[in-house]
């Protein structure tokens, strides 16, 4: 269990609702500063409305919501933002019509961030040395691995304290996930706090420090990523057995 001391980020009796229909259950979860965390769950888990919360988009019933031991519950999303939590959106979404420099400059829309732009432009063409090849080229011609690179590039051009990566790997070829996954972990080693959000089990398990499953909107099962048994794992994943 993750104390409340060493999370950067902290949920507390978390309530999400859609109308009637009420989406996330109770949920409480600490992201420990400066680790890899894996929130892992099916379709319809509730991670996309989790994350949606957490960045402002969703107001939660009940429940609070704590950055850095500060209240952001029901927060802006563009002051979210400020405070230094950034997001890689699913699908690699980047702006097709602009070039790759125009889209790693609208990671840098914060004042903090347009003051260290330069800094950051250096930081995310070392880590992504394709983006400086093709810095000049519309992102719409840019390969599948080469557009998620890209959105996690516009997102470490804001110099996050957290970064959130929901579902990096989705369509990808093995090998180009491969890639993506160690640039994650090459960030992280900058002491960037990281939640994964995947529904690949193994591969979640694989490349963080601590897990969460995710199922019918609750938590079902928690703990250090390299001591959660896999096929427990997998059960908690699809909602079965003791989990259902």
């Amino acid at each position: 269990m993750i104390s409340e001391k060493e999370a950067i980020l902290t949920l507390d009796g978390l309530n999400v609702s859609h109308g009637d229909l009420q989406a996330i259950f109770d949920v409480s979860m600490r992201f420990p500063r400066g680790k890899i965390v894996s929130i892992i769950g099916a379709n319809g888990a509730g991670k996309s409305t989790l994350l949606n919360t957490i960045m402002g988009v969703h107001r939660p019933t009940s429940g609070t919501i704590a950055f850095e031991g500060r209240d952001i519950t029901g927060a802006r999303t563009s002051g979210i933002a400020s405070l230094g939590i950034a997001m890689t959106p699913e699908g690699s979404r980047v702006f097709e019509d602009m070039t790759v420099t125009e889209n790693l400059l609208m990671g840098a829309y914060l004042p903090a961030a347009k003051r260290k732009r330069g800094e950051q432009f250096e930081k995310v063409f070392s880590m992504f040395p394709m983006l400086k090849e093709k810095s000049s080229q519309l992102a719409t011609f840019l390969s599948g691995g080469q557009r998620q690179m890209l959105a996690i590039a516009r997102a470490i051009m804001m110099d996050p304290k957290l970064l959130i990566c929901d579902e990096v790997s989705l369509g990808l070829a093995p090998v180009i996930i491969k890639d993506i996954y160690r640039k994650i972990g090459e960030i992280n080693e900058t002491g960037v706090s990281i939640i994964l959000v995947e529904q690949e089990v193994r591969r979640s398990l694989q490349h963080s420090a601590y897990s969460y499953v995710m199922a019918k909107g609750r938590i079902v099962m928690e703990g250090a990523s390299d001591a959660l048994p896999i096929d427990e794992v997998n059960d908690a994943y699809f909602g079965i057995n003791r989990f259902a």
